[in-house]
């Protein structure tokens, strides 16, 4: 089975994340759990920061996944 993973864009290139989606979630589920999960973690915290959204998404099966940003594609 292929791993499938989402980008979670930005505009501030270093902030860029790329999670593995759980097996058991669809693209639009993932999508809604992210989406569900980013928001929860942000309203609870004001000084919410990538690793406490991190943490909220690995309790879900999400897997963060290290990369680095290359150069751009026009």
């Amino acid at each position: 089975m292929n791993d499938q993973m989402m980008v979670l864009p930005s505009i501030k290139f270093d902030r860029i994340r790329l999670v593995k989606i759980p097996y058991d979630l669809d693209r639009n589920e993932a999508y809604r759990f992210a989406t569900g999960i980013i928001a929860q973690a942000e309203e609870c915290n004001e000084n919410c920061r990538w690793e406490d959204i991190a943490e909220a998404l690995e309790a879900r099966g999400f897997e963060p996944v290290d990369t680095i940003i290359g150069p751009a594609l026009d």
